[in-house]
């Protein structure tokens, strides 16, 4: 296999076992999936509740009842297996009969304990593993059909905030205005949001995580919307900083204005940075310094969390650009790239785009 590129359910599977000493690896769908499920089985319908995955390196076997039996043999690629069973006494029985005297491989960050405890008992494995390394170290590298549903999720969000300009309406509630962005996102293709989207208008935009409220929107204010789409089952994540009704004499647009300008020369002097082998601290050290310079310092320290982070299945899927955890970039990887700059009591902003790692480099999706 040197030198060739793996893709498709099999290669997935054997990148995620290279240098992983397990026999198998279990996934088990609660009533929450895990979304490495949904990486090895490249599923896009369904939602296989309570269902076992189990992984080897040569291929796969789906445990699952009646009510998505047919789901999963649509889909199933090749290299899987599909067992129907009645009831969790069978499902139990099943996983028992695959597993039994092997080493197996757990995400013990996604299964809870009580349940764990209760596979252990019924598997009648040697011993458990954890696997969730494994699972996230082969789900940073995306192959090409994960890069184009991204690209494509990408393009959803795009296209909605190309419109949204529209309904932009002084009064309007931040309520309101995430609703009409989520409505327009659908049109354009979405299964969904891949997050909640976050609308903060004014000071309320120095909040980075703040949720939509009654808040209404004013003039000569910031008004900023971070949104993502979903794709089957892939993610977006994209952020935009407007100034409602600029009074552009004002003494507030010209700060405003600054703002923007300096976060976006952030953005565009991270992605020049951002190729093959580069660590991720040093590029948010290049964003950070930007903003920290920038106009005497007046914004100094207002740069409070990572330039970036991995987007996939989930729209935080694994590394990140971040001052604290070293993590060389790679072709194939695909990061946001997002500085931002806020101040209590006045407002923030921050520009987010995609970017797809290349061999000579990175571009925005």
């Amino acid at each position: 296999m040197a030198g060739r590129v793996r893709t498709g359910a099999l290669g997935r599977l054997r990148r995620v076992f290279d240098g992983f000493d397990a026999d198998s690896i279990l996934i088990y769908n609660t009533g929450i999936v895990d979304s490495n499920f949904l990486y090895l089985t490249g599923f896009t319908s369904g939602i296989f509740e309570r269902t076992a995955l189990i992984a080897e390196p040569d291929g796969m076997t789906l445990i699952t009842e009646a009510l998505e039996y047919d789901t999963a043999v649509e889909q199933k690629p090749r290299s899987m297996d599909v067992v129907k069973v009645s009831g969790q006494d069978s499902l139990n029985a099943a996983i028992g009969k695959k597993l039994n005297g092997k080493v197996v491989g757990v995400n013990y960050e996604a299964l809870p304990y009580a349940q764990f405890n209760r596979l252990k008992k019924h598997s009648g494995a040697k011993s458990f593993v954890d696997a969730s390394a494994a699972l996230a170290a082969a789900r940073l590298i995306k192959e090409p059909d994960e890069i184009e549903r991204i690209r494509k999720a990408v393009s959803i969000v795009k296209r909605s905030f190309a419109g949204i300009s529209e309904s932009f309406r002084a009064g309007m509630t931040e309520l309101e205005l995430a609703a009409e962005f989520d409505h327009l996102m659908r049109m354009h293709g979405a299964s969904g949001p891949s997050f909640d989207t976050i609308v903060a208008f004014g000071r309320n935009a120095a909040l980075p995580h703040h949720a939509p409220d009654s808040t209404r929107l004013k003039p000569n204010e910031f008004l900023l919307i971070d949104a993502g789409a979903r794709h089957q089952r892939y993610c977006s994540d994209l952020t935009r900083t407007f100034i409602f009704r600029p009074d552009e004499r004002s003494q507030r647009f010209r700060r405003m204005n600054d703002m923007i300008e300096v976060a976006k020369m952030a953005q565009r002097k991270a992605l020049e940075a951002m190729k093959p082998g580069v660590d991720g601290r040093r590029i948010h050290a290049i964003a950070e310094r930007i903003i920290d310079n920038a106009s005497g310092g007046a914004y100094k320290g207002r740069f409070i969390h990572s330039l970036g982070h991995s987007i996939g299945i989930d729209v935080h899927d694994g590394a990140g650009l971040s001052p604290r955890y070293s993590n060389m970039l790679r072709p194939g990887m695909v990061m946001s790239d997002e500085p931002g700059i806020y101040i209590t009591g006045f407002g923030g902003v921050r520009f987010e785009d995609d970017v797809l790692v290349e061999n000579d480099g990175a571009r925005f999706m």
